[in-house]
């Protein structure tokens, strides 16, 4: 009498493999572009939080200024810091000169030209290239149009306008009044402040009056 063995397959065969693996990245594809908007989601809080205590500085140094960062001021601190005036991060380093803060990481916001602050406030280090998210309105002080921006983010370099991706599509405006505002973009990445009034509009009944919007005031970061 002959016994016959029963074989048991081991493995799984070409094609079962090639089904788990079109189900996996089909499960991937569906997932990422939720785990992308959750990302920009908490980039946003990140920033939005961040200018908030931004603003406590700011209320700070006008106590003691009369002013927000500006030339002037950069004159008045001794510091072997550079506090230069030609971007954000030369504005924002004389916090960190006249020694209101010595942590770098409440400039950060998520940007394309952005990274992660290393702390380091020595000389050569404080606020250096890329360290500093924000764009930043000089020559301003509480006296002004409370409705006015101090801090902007994420804005394109060298421009009024955002860029759309970082927060989808949303910009991060601090204000003079101590308000952080999530506006939201237009088709052409500027910020929406009612109806079709956009945040750098000019005119008699815009935020800046009539004496407009001066753009020489507005600095940009200095991208890594």
């Amino acid at each position: 009498m002959k016994l016959h063995t029963k074989q048991t397959r081991k493995g799984f065969t070409l094609v079962e493999l090639l089904v788990v693996i079109a189900i996996i990245a089909g499960l991937a594809a569906m997932a990422t572009p939720v785990i992308m908007k959750q990302k920009k989601k908490a980039d946003l809080t990140t920033a939005t939080n961040n200018a908030k205590q931004i603003f406590y500085l700011m209320i700070d140094f006008d106590g003691d200024f009369g002013e927000f960062p500006s030339e002037d001021s950069a004159m008045d601190i001794q510091s072997d810091l550079d506090l230069g005036t030609e971007s954000s991060n030369d504005f924002f380093r004389q916090f960190i000169a006249a020694n209101y803060i010595d942590s770098e990481e409440i400039f950060f916001a998520k940007a394309s030209f952005s990274k992660k602050p290393d702390n380091v406030i020595t000389s050569d280090g404080a606020l250096e290239d890329g360290e500093c998210g924000f764009a930043y309105l000089s020559g301003q002080s509480t006296s002004n149009n409370s409705s006015r921006p101090i801090a902007m983010a994420p804005m394109v370099l060298d421009s009024e306008t955002f860029a759309p991706d970082p927060y989808d599509s949303k910009a991060v405006v601090l204000r003079i009044d101590g308000s952080v505002k999530q506006f939201r973009l237009n088709n052409d990445d500027e910020a929406i402040l009612n109806g079709a009034q956009t945040l750098f509009d000019q005119g008699e009944d815009s935020i800046w009056g009539t004496d407009g919007f001066d753009s020489a005031a507005l600095t940009h970061a200095t991208p890594k």
